[in-house]
């Protein structure tokens, strides 16, 4: 986390993404290596699975055929790197604002609007002072939060709502189910929508689908593929939402 006198940024330590970056080409290419040691010991056996392939890697000239496989496994290594550095969340905290970024993704929050800030399991959620999810970052594959720690230490730092205890809403969820009465027109379509996109763990859908369930006034959790719900507050005022 570096911080000068306007902003924090908070990102994965520089520490776990050099590990990253070095780690994992190296484990390419000597993943590479053992492949082409297995290749020419299966050439003996009297039977083995992708023959073609097996007797070109062991009919290969040496050094070339080492130098080749260690270059193909460390090249895989270096597109795993790429994805986590494509991945990592970085939140940019300033007194009048909070930005995301992660990928080609990114979020701003005028500070004004900002009535909580809390991690709710591998999710980053800042909250408007109804109640409503006005930014919101998952930690799933692909993707990397900083530790909450540093978020917590940053957002503290520039006089943010930091909620220790997590979502201050978390008593009014209702668990959906089908067909659940009481809920605004569509909704239990959208539902219906997002259980499919969490059983296939399509997560362009579902953060797609949360984004249209909240135009109706309604805010999603999930446990365990599992939708929870609460309605938006019709005005702020809460407590814990006082200006800061």
């Amino acid at each position: 986390m570096s911080t000068r006198k306007f902003k924090t940024v908070v990102r994965q330590k520089t520490s776990n993404r050099i590990v990253v970056a070095v780690g994992f080409p190296a484990l390419g290419a000597l993943a590479g290596w053992l492949l082409k040691l297995l290749a020419n010991w299966s050439a003996s056996w009297s039977w083995v699975p992708w023959e073609g392939p097996v007797k070109i890697i062991n009919g290969a000239p040496e050094p070339a055929a080492t130098l080749v496989s260690l270059a193909i496994g460390a090249v895989a290594g270096g597109v795993i790197v790429f994805l986590a550095e494509y991945g990592y969340v970085t939140v940019t905290i300033e007194n009048d604002q909070i930005r995301t970024a992660r990928g080609d993704s990114r979020q701003t929050v005028p500070r004004t609007a900002v009535g909580a800030v809390f991690a709710d399991g591998k999710r980053l959620v800042v909250l408007g002072r109804r109640g409503e999810e006005l930014a919101v970052e998952s930690k799933n594959e692909g993707a990397d939060l900083p530790t909450i720690a540093q978020l917590a230490e940053g957002f503290q730092a520039h006089g943010y709502p930091w909620m220790p205890g997590g979502d201050p809403y978390r008593d009014e969820y209702k668990r959906w189910v089908e067909d659940m009465p009481n809920l605004p027109p569509g909704a239990n379509a959208l539902f219906k929508a997002r259980a499919a996109a969490l059983e296939k763990e399509d997560e362009k859908n579902i953060a797609e689908l949360r984004k249209e369930l909240a135009k109706l006034g309604l805010v999603v959790r999930d446990t365990d593929d599992r939708q929870w719900w609460r309605r938006v507050q019709q005005r702020a005022g809460a407590e814990w939402a006082a200006e800061v």
